[in-house]
């Protein structure tokens, strides 16, 4: 069946308006670091805040809020595709990168796309323009669907996120031979270094008085009592004296099989799994999400609270790419260098991120909603899961540069790199109409 302007209208429209939304936000974010509001330095703590606050938060709500007894079914086929599609992309970024001689970047670019912000703001440009009415199930109402759909697109973040932070340094450096031993000389000598602080905060009381010690004070300076602070420093001591004697003891095997687990521990993946607590245990749920005169006796304080600041995850993810770029034009106009994206990743990672994977995930998803039970029979399901592999580069790609430590030119390549990527957003209406019509074709069978 052939695809007429009308039907290519509506997702254009609906994808302009979702990559417009997230270019907008990034200018924000321009005249943030343009007119000094946010330094470098504090965009590096917005974007750890973002990972190991907001966006934890905002996965507690909307899994816990979404997830019960009932429905945790339908949500097994998005873990186990959320992992399938994020590997089979690292495997083709990786050979790819290697075999064109490409930065490293791309590979991590490849393999991991928006999930959250993105998703979300196109999910609520559909709605508004009324083309899921299409897909819905009898019975089924336009906020419901869009409830659903939003968790759908959440818990595939969950995922996504978790293996970022697992994954994703070791890409951002895959041709580094010495990373390993440069990250131990490093850890070593953060050691020594937080030994002697440590020693200092102890002793420089006793030493110097309390006059020498007021010199010292500034907005990092605690405010807790100084014999609490000497205390806390002494246990953080012998905790890790215990721990590095524990894990010394433990064969090679258990270490290296301790060490994988760990990589997969992240404030992310820990949000989620309280949120899949919460919502899975039923007095929990109540407590949570019911109205407070039928038992949510949390709904009106906690639930509010983190609903409110998982809700700034998206915004103040893009405003510091908005900072980055904003760095980046500056060192530009000084003649320094401030990062450069070159054409051919550039091709690959569009090619790849907009056109490849829908030809993928379109037939494997139809294929599964129509000739196996594998799917719950939820139209916007499938939808949800066509979609998934498509759309720019994460978004999350700044935040880590900046935990993993990466140079700033990388950082501010990776920033015009997603700027270019979401300028060029609206080629997912493809992805949409194409997704859209296979998810009617499914409902047909």
């Amino acid at each position: 069946m052939g695809l007429n302007g009308s039907e290519l209208l509506a997702p254009f429209l609906g994808a302009i308006q979702a990559s417009f939304s997230v270019l907008l936000t990034i200018f924000f974010g321009v005249l943030t670091g343009q007119f000094g509001l946010l330094s470098s330095n504090a965009a590096k703590e917005v974007s750890r805040t973002c990972v190991r606050m907001f966006l934890p938060a905002l996965l507690i709500y909307e899994i816990g809020s979404e997830l019960d007894q009932e429905t945790g079914v339908r949500y097994v086929p998005i873990l186990v595709w959320s992992v399938s599609y994020t590997l089979l992309s690292m495997a083709i970024g990786s050979v790819a990168t290697r075999f064109f001689k490409m930065p490293a970047w791309v590979t991590p670019a490849i393999t991991f796309n928006n999930t959250t912000s993105l998703p979300l703001l196109l999910i609520q440009s559909l709605d508004a323009t009324g083309i899921l009415r299409s897909i819905l199930k009898n019975g089924d109402s336009g906020s419901e669907a869009i409830d659903r759909a939003k968790s759908f697109f959440l818990v595939n973040a969950m995922i996504s996120n978790s293996l970022t932070f697992a994954l994703g340094p070791r890409l951002l450096r895959p041709h580094d031979e010495d990373t390993a031993d440069n990250k131990d000389e490093d850890d070593d000598d953060q050691e020594d270094a937080g030994d002697g602080t440590n020693g200092d905060i102890e002793g420089g009381q006793g030493q110097d008085g309390g006059e020498e010690q007021e010199e010292f004070l500034d907005e990092e300076t605690s405010l807790l009592p100084q014999g609490m602070i000497r205390r806390a420093n002494r246990a953080e001591r012998g905790g890790f004296r215990k721990g590095r004697h524990y894990w010394s003891r433990l064969p090679p095997w258990a270490q290296e099989v301790l060490d994988i687990m760990y990589l997969f521990v992240n404030a992310p993946l820990l949000g989620a799994l309280v949120g899949a607590i919460i919502g899975l245990t039923p007095p929990l749920h109540r407590l949570f999400f019911n109205d407070s005169n039928k038992g949510g006796y949390f709904n009106a304080w906690l639930t509010t609270s983190i609903k409110n600041i998982g809700e700034l995850f998206a915004s103040m993810q893009i405003i510091v790419v908005g900072v980055k770029l904003s760095q980046s034009l500056r060192k530009m106009k000084k003649g320094e260098d401030s990062g450069s994206v070159p054409w051919k990743s550039m091709v690959f990672i569009t090619l790849v991120r907009f056109f490849l994977w829908p030809l993928i995930s379109i037939p494997i998803v139809w294929a599964l909603a129509t000739k196996t039970s594998l799917l719950d029979s939820d139209p916007i399901l499938w939808f949800a899961m066509m979609l998934m592999p498509t759309g720019p580069p994460a978004m999350i790609l700044v935040p880590l540069s900046d935990v993993n430590g990466s140079p700033e030119a990388e950082k501010m390549a990776i920033a015009k790199l997603l700027t270019i990527s979401y300028s060029i957003t609206p080629l997912i209406c493809f992805a949409v109409v194409g997704s859209l019509k296979a998810s009617e074709a499914a409902m047909a069978k």
